[in-house]
């Protein structure tokens, strides 16, 4: 029997709850009444997602920021949630108020108000979330048109270089390595420049996944070629990096920002927007007509193929 990979384990599910013209995006929406309710749910699991240094509160308040990062792609403020814990069973009060602190930061910070949830006990601790809002509609990841530019919110590569640090021991400048561990402990997803520029995003997706993954989705969804011109990371992640730069540049993922497209006429205004509020955009290429994506880089163009993050992989 071949071993299932994620994509598979996906497929199933599709099949089994009849959803077979299903689309992949990054929120759900359905309708009780106008506008449409968004949801999205999102799992954290010790072994996999908790790197060495972060505490269960800061834990939680990452298991949030996953659901954030989704509803800030698609231009929709978060409003309501439901949060599922599991702990092992000989956990300690001293953790388990730790994690409670950590969502009620979380909750917080981004303005949610947690409606309930569940409580369970098993091996490790597992975080899930479900978070709700409402909007007429979303910004698809299909939309973009040709001659669109392509940007990011960024910069990329430091929550790459900081899981090295945390997993591998990986040696750095003392003052990036503090960066690079800050960018993984405590991620700041880009909900306030989503809601304030989503009429001009044609497209738009969360790249939590690795970049290379959104850029590859996106150009899939929208049956055009993204040709990438600019790589958006800094100098001291390419110091660090050295020969690695592509791969914790474009395929790191846990970044929590996210990729959107744009007419070219709206450039001055995002540019606009995101000095206002403050927040890191890059202009990394453009949308033509083709297929896949492209990284032009020393008067080459190569292939970028989909290398991020993958369940199951």
């Amino acid at each position: 029997m071949s071993k299932l990979d994620e994509t598979e384990i996906i497929k199933i599910f599709q099949r089994k709850l009849g959803r077979k013209n299903f689309v992949s995006e990054d929120v759900e929406t359905f309708k009780l009444n106008k506008p449409n309710i968004v949801a999205k749910t999102d799992t954290l699991v010790q072994s996999t997602d908790i790197p060495p240094k972060m505490n269960l509160g800061e834990a939680a308040r990452k298991s949030v920021v996953a659901c954030v990062s989704d509803f800030a792609a698609k231009g929709v403020k978060p409003e309501f949630g439901i949060i599922s814990v599991n702990f092992p069973s000989n956990i300690t009060r001293p953790r388990i108020e730790e994690a409670a602190s950590g969502f009620r930061k979380a909750c917080r910070e981004f303005g949610i108000s947690i409606l309930g949830g569940d409580t369970n006990a098993g091996r490790e601790t597992v975080f899930t979330v479900c978070l709700f809002g409402s909007a007429d509609s979303i910004i698809p990841r299909r939309g973009s048109k040709n001659k669109d530019l392509i940007f990011v919110t960024g910069p990329f590569g430091y929550t790459a270089a900081g899981l090295e640090i945390l997993l591998y021991k990986k040696k750095g400048k003392r003052e990036f390595v503090k960066k690079a561990v800050e960018s993984v402990i405590h991620a700041k997803p880009r909900v306030s420049f989503g809601l304030k520029n989503r009429r001009y995003f044609s497209s738009a997706m969360d790249s939590s996944d690795g970049l290379s993954t959104t850029l590859n989705e996106m150009s899939k969804q929208s049956k055009k070629k993204f040709v990438i011109t600019n790589s958006p990371h800094k100098k001291d992640v390419e110091e660090f990096a050295k020969s690695n730069l592509e791969k914790l540049v474009f395929h790191g993922g846990e970044e929590y920002e996210f990729v959107f497209t744009i007419n070219p006429k709206h450039k001055a205004v995002i540019l606009k927007n995101a000095k206002l509020l403050r927040t890191p955009i890059i202009e990394i290429g453009h949308v033509t007509t083709g297929k896949g994506v492209v990284l032009q880089k020393n008067n080459k163009t190569i292939l970028l193929k989909d290398k991020g993050w993958k369940h199951f992989g």
